[in-house]
């Protein structure tokens, strides 16, 4: 059966997941998300998928998620999407880092993205939603299937919310961006989260334990069974 072909890798210390997105197995160009660490084990993997890199998106520039942006973007040639508000922290990555990791390389975004674009990349129709509150620039990419999914950083997890005590952190505001996202996406949607693991949006909206004030909000929908299918 044909649909979007996901692959995820948990890289580096902090195990951050790095996902590779076709429109489907057999297709030869791809886009890779938020790869944080290990460049060479992700570029190994899109040369053993027969996938050319062609762009790279980032949710959010805290260093685990843009560690190997800079040698992927050499490798490669791919350009890279960045959160508008968080392009100098790409810039100038080290001056961001905590002790103990890195060293990573700076990288000068080639383009820069606020919310709401439609991006046409490698095949794939990628929707760009503003989805602040763990990070103040952080954006979801929400793909078109099917199935449709979203790529959402540390927004939200398999039981788990994106962490608010880091700098420019906002529980309100991260809270008002899972609503949203809830509100605009069906319960179905599959949710590939920036660490842990695969989720839908119907399942933490029912199950997780930091949305319970949000499920007074919403409306009750299980997910449909089944509908979080595990990467590879």
């Amino acid at each position: 059966m044909s649909g979007l072909d996901v692959r995820a890798f948990t890289v580096g210390p902090v195990q951050e997941n790095s996902y590779i997105v076709r429109a489907e197995a057999s297709a030869a160009r791809a886009v890779i998300v938020d790869p944080g660490d290990e460049p060479e084990r992700l570029l190994r993997a899109a040369e053993e998928l027969g996938a050319e890199i062609e762009a790279i998106l980032v949710t959010h520039c805290h260093f685990d998620h843009i560690g190997a942006v800079a040698p992927v973007a050499h490798a490669t040639g791919a350009e890279v999407y960045c959160p508008v508000i968080e392009r100098p922290v790409l810039a100038d990555i080290m001056s961001w880092v905590p002790p103990g990791f890195g060293p990573f390389q700076s990288y000068e975004a080639e383009h820069t993205l606020a919310g709401g674009e439609r991006l046409n990349l490698a095949g794939l129709d990628i929707d760009v939603m503003f989805t602040p509150g763990h990070s103040p620039g952080h954006l979801t990419y929400a793909f078109s299937g099917p199935p449709a999914l979203l790529l959402s950083g540390d927004v939200l997890f398999q039981g788990s919310v994106g962490r608010v005590d880091l700098p420019g952190g906002d529980w309100s505001t991260l809270e008002r961006s899972i609503e949203d996202l809830m509100k605009g996406f069906p319960a179905e949607t599959v949710v590939y989260p920036g660490h842990m693991g695969v989720t839908t949006l119907g399942r933490e909206r029912e199950t997780n334990p930091f949305l319970s004030e949000l499920r007074v909000r919403l409306p009750s929908v299980p997910a449909a069974p089944g509908a979080a299918p595990a990467t590879s």
